[in-house]
C-alpha cells in the first residue's frame, strides 16, 4: 500500500461528509482510508458508524486535540506515504490521484498546490520549488496537498501535540530545515482548502504568533541572527525582477537575467 489518506474531523458534520465523498470518489482506489474523530457530538460519529464499510480504520473517541488525533491517524496507516485530507478539505477533482500517484515516489516529501476558497475568492496557492528556512517563516506547507513518507514522522518525532496552531508549520520546517528531508514540488493543484479554520480565527492569533516564537527562539536562534538581511535582500531582489527598467534593460542585453 503506497497511500494513507487521514481524516481528522471533530463536529463538522457537514464537512466531513464533503471529504469523505471526495475521497470515494476518486477514480484512483488503490489507498487506505482512515478517520480519526474527536469524540464528536453533531452527528459525526453515527455518521462513521453507518458508513463504517466506507474505512479501513475510523475510530471516534475523545483526544487532546488537532495535533494528538493527526499523530494517532499516523501511527494507524500502513502506507509509505501519508496525506492529510482534514474534513472540510476535499480533492481538486475526482481524478486527481489517478492524474497523479505516479508522482508519489522517490522524495521524502511531495507537495503541490492548492485551490483556496475565501469567502467569494478563489484562486491557486502556488508554492515554490526550492524550500528554505526564510521561506518557513513566512509560510509553510499546505498538508492537504503533501504527501509525506511515513517514516519522516518518526524522524522528526511527530506533531508537536501540546501545540493548538501552528505544528504541522513546525513539522515542515523541522523537516526541512533540520533535518535535511528530500522533497520535490508538483506544480498542479491536488484539493481544495476553504480559509476558516483555527489559525486563521483573529482570535488565535496571539497563540499562533508565540508558539512560533517559541520554535524559533529554541530550535533556530543562530539564523534568526541572519534573517532579516536575508529578507531585506530577498524583497529588494523581487522588487527588482519585477521593475520596468530592469525588463528593458535585460531585454536590451544591457542586463543578464537575475
Amino acid at each position: 500500500m503506497k497511500i494513507s489518506i487521514i481524516t481528522i474531523n471533530y463536529n463538522n458534520l457537514e464537512g466531513l461528509k464533503k471529504t469523505v465523498n471526495s475521497v470515494k470518489s476518486q477514480t484512483y482506489t488503490d489507498f487506505e482510508y482512515l478517520v480519526v474523530d474527536g469524540g464528536s457530538t453533531d452527528g459525526s460519529a453515527d455518521y462513521l458508524e453507518s458508513h463504517n464499510a466506507m474505512f479501513d480504520y475510523k475510530v471516534s473517541e475523545l483526544d487532546n486535540g488537532i495535533y494528538h488525533a493527526m499523530n494517532k491517524g499516523v501511527k494507524k496507516a500502513n502506507g509509505e506515504y501519508v496525506l492529510f485530507l482534514n474534513s472540510g478539505d476535499y480533492f481538486y477533482s475526482s481524478k486527481v490521484l489517478e492524474e497523479n500517484h505516479l508522482q508519489i515516489k522517490e522524495q521524502d516529501i511531495i507537495y503541490f498546490n492548492l485551490q483556496v476558497i475565501e469567502g467569494n475568492k478563489t484562486f491557486i496557492k502556488e508554492y515554490p520549488d526550492l524550500l528554505s528556512f526564510s521561506y518557513f517563516v513566512k509560510d509553510t506547507l499546505p498538508h492537504p496537498a503533501t504527501f509525506i513518507k511515513k517514516d519522516i514522522f518518526v524522524r522528526t518525532e511527530f506533531y508537536k501535540e501540546d501545540f493548538k496552531i501552528v505544528s504541522d508549520w513546525k513539522f515542515f520546517m523541522d523537516a526541512i530545515c533540520r533535518y535535511s528531508v528530500t522533497y520535490r514540488h508538483v506544480s498542479k493543484p491536488l484539493s481544495t482548502f476553504l480559509i476558516g479554520g483555527m489559525s486563521s480565527d483573529p482570535k488565535n492569533s496571539v497563540i499562533k504568533q508565540n508558539e512560533i516564537k517559541e520554535v524559533l527562539n529554541t530550535y533556530y536562534s543562530a539564523y534568526m541572527q541572519d534573517l532579516d538581511d536575508v529578507i531585506t535582500f530577498r524583497n529588494t531582489l523581487n522588487n527588482l525582477r519585477a521593475s520596468r527598467i530592469i525588463k528593458l534593460l535585460i531585454k536590451l542585453g544591457f542586463l543578464n537575467k537575475f
